[in-house]
C-alpha cells in the first residue's frame, strides 16, 4: 500500500455516521413546517413528532391556528422554539378545572393569574415541568414552534 492510500484508510473512520441521539435541523427545515401539519389533533393544532430519543427527550412541531387549552406536564419540561407567526403563552398561575388526560399531562379550559408573554419567530422559551401553560391566538392568526419536550 501507498503511504497516501495509508492515510486515506485512517481518515475514514472520523467520516463516520452520526452518534446515536444526535440531530440536526437546519433553520430552512424549521421555516418549512410553518404551515399544517399532517397529524391534526382537533380543528385548530396540528402536530408531527419530529424525533424519539428514547426515554429523555422527544421533538415536536406544533402548528396551531386558534388558542390550545391549558396545559401541564408532570415530568416533561417544553422547551419551544417559535419558528414562524405569533401569539401568547400564560405561565404559571393556576389552571381551572385541570383532569389528567394521560400519565403525566393534565389539560383544562384555561388559567388563572399567570404570566403573559408575547410570542414571535425567534423566541425560546423554557416551561419546567409542572407548571401550567397555554398558548392563546388572536382571530385569524397562527403559529408554528418547534418543541423539545425533555424528562427531568
Amino acid at each position: 500500500m501507498t503511504n497516501k492510500l495509508i492515510g486515506l484508510l485512517l481518515v475514514l473512520p472520523l467520516v463516520a455516521a452520526e452518534p446515536a441521539g444526535y440531530k440536526y435541523w437546519s433553520a430552512a427545515e424549521l421555516k418549512s413546517l410553518a404551515k399544517p401539519l399532517s397529524n391534526k389533533t382537533d380543528a385548530k393544532t396540528s402536530l408531527e413528532n419530529l424525533a424519539d430519543f428514547g426515554a429523555s427527550d422527544r421533538a415536536v412541531a406544533v402548528h396551531r391556528e386558534g388558542s390550545g387549552v391549558a396545559e401541564l406536564h408532570e415530568t416533561e419540561a417544553d422547551l419551544m422554539v417559535i419558528v414562524s407567526g405569533k401569539g401568547d403563552l400564560i405561565v404559571g398561575g393556576t389552571m381551572r378545572d385541570g383532569k389528567t388526560t394521560a400519565a403525566g399531562e393534565v389539560r383544562g379550559p384555561s388559567i388563572d393569574g399567570g404570566a403573559h408573554q408575547k410570542l414571535a419567530p425567534g423566541d425560546i422559551i423554557h416551561v419546567p415541568p409542572k407548571i401550567p401553560h397555554q398558548v392563546l391566538l388572536g382571530p385569524g392568526t397562527q403559529i408554528t414552534y418547534f418543541v423539545l419536550k425533555v424528562k427531568e
